[in-house]
């Protein structure tokens, strides 16, 4: 038994807000359903971001609408979950994935949490952000109870775990059931392939870049869908590249070398097939960014998509060397450093003592480090030469200025601090 697994398709996506780049997240969706029919697998599963709004523009639908029909025309049954840019986040929304539910596309919900595809079981939830993560594991424990009984079991799911994206994750590794045989995953952006429980978990990652961040991984591993073979004894992941519609051009150059490496950048570019996005970052030296940027303009416009210009001179590489230094630094050893000054080795100690127990939230062990190196450092200092009285506070024999005023019916509401309005924070940043 063989499937195509592809996700974070973002139809409707304009790029920069520029409609070539719509385009080509369409075309290179046109292309990838082509390549799927000539694998010819059993069927399909979308693992969410079918869109890039939850509101799609109608040539969004569109495009889905007659690239679906023709998988349905060609025998191949589609199996979907609404990602998070699918779903408007209220409740009762419905994802834009339901208009195609009578054309025919199985679309899991949490209404519908399973099918079943001969004795494969196909079962998942639509994306649950991190404030629904009780939720989210809930639904995960019914499906892996549900699919007990199936010889082969597939959970599809759009979020972010935390081994992949570690700062923006929905769910840790060890929340997944480990009774699946596929874990078919969305959101992520990269590829991955990874084994997990006794099957596989696949992230196919977007079918564009989405964003600039995905130039790395794209080089490395491509981008395009899935497709899995499923057997009784084995299941095998293979990746299915797709061509992109244009090039993503990163380049660091020497500003002074910059005339031979405009040159060189037009002469490539005039081979290719489709104007490129170029990224580019001039350094070195000390120049005026006004005239550089109009330079490239000049040169590179007609060239280019779009052109995305870093200015770098030798004040900001200093200033960025100094930066790095800094951050490599370790926190204690800038602190023993910075107390060097003291020319005492026991304030250096208490200082690393106390950093470490602060560091960990221990408050009462750092209290107790406290008492007892001012016992050790002032026990035979008179503490009433110093103006206070134990008893009564400050010394009753020290006056005040008496050109100082004191406002005595200032209310402790004074100094009270407003609850920070976190309403405007969005924990959900939206991911890819």
């Amino acid at each position: 038994m063989k499937f195509a697994h592809l996700a974070d398709t973002h139809l409707g996506y304009r790029q920069y807000g520029l409609i070539e780049r719509e385009e080509d997240f369409y075309n290179v969706f046109k292309d990838m359903i082509d390549k799927i029919i000539i694998e010819s697998p059993d069927f399909v599963i979308h693992s969410g971001d079918l869109f890039e709004f939850s509101k799609p523009s109608p040539n969004a639908l569109l495009v889905f609408q007659e690239e679906f029909l023709k998988l349905k025309d060609n025998g191949i049954p589609v199996y979907a979950i609404a990602g998070n840019h699918d779903i408007l986040m209220r409740k009762n929304a419905i994802p834009p994935q339901v208009l195609f539910k009578k054309l025919g596309l199985n679309l899991i919900s949490r209404k519908n949490p399973y099918f079943i595809f001969d004795d494969i079981f196909i079962g998942g939830t639509p994306y649950h952000p991190k404030l629904q993560v009780d939720s989210l594991k809930k639904c995960l424990n019914i499906l892996s109870k549900e699919a007990e009984n199936y010889s082969k079991k597939i959970l599809v799911i759009h979020q972010g775990i935390d081994k992949y994206l570690p700062w923006e994750y929905e769910l840790e590794l060890a929340d997944l059931p480990q009774n699946f045989d596929y874990y078919a995953c969305g959101h992520v952006h990269t590829r991955i392939i990874d084994d997990f429980g006794g099957g596989k978990l696949a992230y196919p990652g977007s079918t564009e870049i989405w964003k600039s961040s995905e130039l790395g991984d794209y080089l490395k591993k491509k981008k395009g869908f899935f497709s899995v073979e499923m057997n009784d004894d084995f299941v095998k992941v293979e990746a299915i590249n797709i061509e992109l519609q244009r090039e993503f051009i990163t380049k660091n150059i020497q500003y002074s070398d910059l005339d031979n490496e405009i040159q060189d950048l037009k002469a490539y570019i005039s081979n290719l097939k489709n104007k490129p996005i170029i990224n580019l970052t001039v350094e070195g030296g000390n120049f005026d960014r006004g005239d550089v940027y109009e330079q490239i303009n000049k040169e590179l416009f007609g060239f280019s998509l779009k052109i995305r210009p870093v200015f770098k001179s030798d004040d900001i590489l200093n200033d960025e060397k100094l930066i790095e230094n800094l951050a490599t630094l370790d926190p204690k050893k800038l602190l023993a450093e910075k107390l060097k000054v003291f020319d005492n080795e026991d304030i250096v100690k208490l200082a690393i003592e106390l950093f470490n127990n602060l560091s960990n939230g221990k408050l009462e062990e750092s209290e107790k480090i406290s008492n007892k190196f001012f016992k050790e450092y002032f026990e035979d200092l008179d503490i009433s030469e110093m103006g206070f009285d134990s008893e009564m506070g400050f010394d009753s024999e020290i006056e005040f200025d008496s050109e100082i005023e004191f406002d005595t019916e200032m209310e402790f509401d004074d100094f009270e601090m407003e609850d920070p309005d976190l309403s405007s924070y969005d924990s959900e940043n939206k991911k890819h």
